[in-house]
């Protein structure tokens, strides 16, 4: 056995126990106990996420930047932190919920337990959480802000009504870079490189991995204007993934129709997905619960091909707010709701799924090459 295993083993039996309570905005109360920071109060909006690992990744993700995440796999910590899987510099989840912290990690690619993972980036949780109990009651009711912590539950309640959720907020703004950075390409491949602007509205380190293979890469913050973008002659633009509501992010679109209007080649993932339809003149609208997971069906409408994807979203564009001006090439098979659409005479497709993963399966992976070939000017 390791002898961090042996450590963590022992931390674990000899840490004393911290009540704590989850309440809901329904007046739902789950009882359990304290793990990661001190954290008498957190608040945001409670989501749950059916993923079977990929925990890191998952916290990591600047998507989930105003909210609680609920894991509903049972057993939580168990092959520990690895640096190398952040898909961010820090946690922007307010917190999260799981039924059972594992009691010591089994992986050799780990750097440190769960627990000490949470503790040193400010991140508090709450552990022995009925959590089937609670995904039930989200997926009946949909999202709602909670509140948890180590404060009585009166004092949890005041928080929780002072906690906005996600809706008619910029959390973009939380997120994105504050400078402009380069990202080499990483596989020239006997090549001319391409070259990428990336705009970050909460971009996802796995993202800009797949984006170094096939181009070099200069990431952006959220609110660069195009004439920027234009003057610096890419070959493609990218749009990211991002956290909130997409109508908040509110120089977005017109970049998104300056550079359309420019024909450089442009691919958008999630959040990219959504701006991109409002820049069209489209609606977006709240999922019930949302899509947070790594096993959701999503049919090519193209081939009838169905994909495994990894997903983390919880808006949706309405197809039939822009039917004239974009075809939907993408649908999730559980709700039929738009996972996919290119741009009627212009050079621009968006998937609202994630085919990086991180976690998740690869079977959309192929899109970083359709992007590139869309940028040599092979179609889309």
């Amino acid at each position: 056995m390791h002898n961090d295993d042996v450590i963590g083993r022992k931390r674990t039996t000899m840490t004393v126990s911290r009540p704590a309570v989850l309440v809901l905005a329904d007046g739902s109360v789950f009882e359990g106990e304290a793990i990661g920071a001190d954290m008498p109060i957190a608040s945001g909006e409670v989501v749950f996420h059916t993923g079977m690992s990929g925990y890191q990744e998952v916290m990591t993700d600047p998507s989930y930047a105003g909210q609680i995440i609920t894991f509903t796999t049972p057993h939580i910590g168990n092959y520990g932190v690895a640096r190398l899987d952040n898909e961010s510099s820090r946690v922007f989840a307010r917190g999260v919920v799981i039924r059972e912290m594992a009691r010591r990690r089994s992986n050799w690619r780990s750097d440190e337990p769960l627990e000490e993972f949470l503790r040193s980036r400010n991140v508090g949780g709450i552990t022995g959480v009925d959590t089937r109990r609670l995904t039930r009651l989200l997926r009946d009711t949909g999202s709602m802000t909670g509140a948890f912590g180590t404060a009585d539950e009166a004092t949890l309640r005041a928080a929780l009504l002072k906690e906005q959720g996600t809706a008619g907020r910029d959390l973009v703004a939380q997120v994105s870079t504050l400078a402009p950075y380069d990202v080499a390409n990483s596989a020239r491949k006997g090549v001319k490189p391409l070259s990428v602007v990336a705009y970050d509205f909460g971009i996802k380190r796995t993202i800009l991995s797949c984006l170094s293979e096939i181009a070099d890469v200069h990431v952006v913050p959220a609110r660069t204007p195009a004439a920027e973008v234009i003057a610096r002659k890419p070959d493609g633009v990218f749009l990211s993934n991002g956290p909130g509501d997409p109508e908040m992010v509110l120089d977005a679109p017109d970049n998104i129709r300056n550079i359309i209007a420019a024909d450089i080649p442009l691919f958008g993932i999630c959040l990219g997905h959504q701006l991109l339809g409002l820049a069209l003149g489209g609606r977006t609208f709240k999922l019930p619960y949302g899509h947070h997971g790594a096993n959701h069906p999503v049919r090519d409408s193209a081939t009838g091909r169905v994909e495994i994807t990894s997903q983390n979203h919880n808006f949706c564009v309405d197809p039939d707010s822009i039917a004239d001006k974009v075809s939907v090439t993408h649908v999730n098979l559980n709700d039929n709701t738009n996972e996919g659409m290119s741009v009627r005479g212009a050079r621009a497709f968006s998937v609202q799924y994630h085919p990086e993963a991180g976690p998740g399966p690869h079977d959309s992976r192929y899109l970083f090459d359709r992007f590139a070939g869309l940028m040599r000017g092979a179609g889309s």
